[in-house]
């Protein structure tokens, strides 16, 4: 008989290696900052931009979950640090939409790099295969995700 807490099922298998994973990931940052000197919620915001284009605080509210005010002041970070911009709603909307800049896609782009570069290192002795597989099997379970709280998240 397993003892209390000991992983058997699948599900119970995945709960315990993400947290491992969760581990890993606090551990490895623990400035929780890239080298491009971007926190994790701006490294996700300035992301989101960049491949859905520009969003409204409605609209980051809507495919974040988040609630006005915490976007306000991401998003004012965002511009103080001019990552992103305030732009006009190009369809006539009321609300101002955020938009990433050319300083903005710099350091995200540096940012993703150092991350790609350290998963690199990570799956050095992956067979191509193996890793392809693993992105597959990644993809998949964020879509199931996605699927269930209703808020997919746009990808090229």
């Amino acid at each position: 008989m397993d003892k209390p807490g000991t992983p058997g099922r699948p599900t119970e298998l995945i709960e315990y290696e993400m947290m491992v994973l969760g581990r890993h990931v606090h551990m490895g940052a623990p400035s929780k900052r890239t080298s491009a000197n971007l926190e994790r919620s701006a490294y996700i915001l300035l992301s989101r931009l960049q491949g859905q284009g520009p969003m409204s605080i409605g609209q980051l509210s809507e495919a974040f979950g988040l609630n006005a005010s915490t976007l306000n002041r991401q998003t004012a970070a965002l511009v103080t640090a001019g990552l992103a911009e305030r732009i006009p709603d190009m369809d006539g909307g009321m609300a101002r939409k955020f938009r990433i800049t050319a300083e903005g896609t710099r350091r995200l782009d540096e940012a993703r790099a150092e991350l790609v570069s350290g998963l690199d290192k990570v799956l050095a002795g992956w067979s191509p295969e193996d890793a392809s597989a693993f992105a597959d099997y990644l993809k998949r379970f964020n879509a199931s995700i996605e699927h269930i709280d209703g808020r997919p998240w746009p990808r090229p």
